[in-house]
């Protein structure tokens, strides 16, 4: 897999990361964990690493510490291999449901304990909060993650869903290696702001969502299942759902006429935007690894390119990708 480089301070790493969070659930499970899906997904984070995948991608509220215990046990006797990228600073009540956000510096330094605790290690490789209220100094939380860095608990210094505003004060403070935000060919936001700002500053980009929740992969046909979390996203409801699937459809047979899947065509196309990216790919089963990786051999031409920009311009995705009240609680 060919190398990208996380920042002009981080280092060099595989195209393609693992991102964890679907092994753990939402919720805390009625009668405790599922033993075999636990064991699946503890195999799948070995079978990336034997497959040359060096970042590893998780959150100390996901599943509410369920995800790095996966992690640890994983990792166990081979933790150099990996890169580890841990977020923090969502809170959660016992039931699951979310109660905002917490990276002031003294909620930080104990998350930061409890996460080398869990993951049984002396340091976390890339540490960050999972988003930033535009309430708080961000200053404030950088420097005290320095201080960790200082203290050799962190290695390096990383921002999650910021403006370039607030990645050029936390620069200011302390070096930033990368920030870790959706970044796809349904959503490309950051392209406006944030993506020109990381770049003049040396800032890396883990690009997380590469297939927009689920919307790329191309297996998406209609309404979601009621229980399904996705239905708070306003980009798979409805009128906008409908939508977005005429864009896709003719996105799957572009992949398919290639020889490509429109997942590897997806996670491919965010990988060729710069080697400051690393995308992640969301995996729980070992299954999918092999399929997942032959992204990081496609060789986007620049017609294909330039056919993409045009099936995605401004306007052809609709709706966000947050419902507004989860947007006003990550900012508040």
């Amino acid at each position: 897999m060919r190398l990208h480089r996380l920042g002009a301070n981080g280092p060099e790493l595989p195209a393609l990361g693992l991102g964890c969070m679907g092994m753990s659930p939402l919720r805390p499970r009625p009668g405790g964990h599922d033993a075999a899906k636990d064991a699946e997904s503890i195999a799948t984070i070995q079978a990336a690493l034997d497959a040359g995948i060096r970042l590893i991608d998780t959150g100390d509220f996901y599943g509410m510490g369920h995800n790095e215990l996966l992690v640890r046990e994983a990792l166990r006797g081979r933790r150099d291999q990996a890169f580890l990228s841990v977020k923090f600073g969502m809170l959660v009540a016992p039931g699951g449901q979310p109660l905002g956000l917490d990276i002031g510096p003294r909620a930080m330094k104990n998350f930061c304990s409890y996460s080398l605790e869990r993951l049984d290690t002396d340091a976390i490789d890339l540490y960050q909060p999972g988003r930033v209220p535009t309430s708080l100094p961000i200053e404030e939380t950088v420097g005290a993650i320095a201080d960790l860095i200082k203290e050799g608990k962190v290695r390096y210094l990383g921002l999650s869903e910021v403006t370039g505003e607030q990645l050029r004060r936390a620069h200011a403070v302390h070096p930033v290696t990368a920030v870790e935000i959706e970044y796809s060919l349904a959503g490309r936001a950051i392209e406006d702001d944030l993506l020109p700002a990381a770049r003049e500053l040396g800032v890396g980009i883990v690009a997380y969502s590469v297939a927009a929740q689920g919307l790329l992969t191309g297996a998406l046909e209609g309404p979601l299942p009621a229980d399904d979390a996705r239905n708070r996203t306003p980009r798979l409801q409805g009128e906008a759902l409908a939508k977005n699937l005429e864009v896709v459809a003719e996105f799957k047979s572009f992949a398919e006429t290639r020889g490509w899947t429109p997942t590897q065509l997806a996670a491919a196309w965010v990988t060729a935007q710069g080697e400051d990216i690393v995308a992640l790919i969301g995996m729980s089963r070992r299954d999918r690894i092999h399929e997942n990786l032959a992204a990081a051999d496609i060789r986007l031409s620049t017609d294909d390119l330039a056919a993409l920009d045009r099936m995605f311009a401004p306007g052809a995705i609709v709706g966000d990708r947050y419902a507004p009240q989860i947007l006003q609680m990550w900012r508040s």
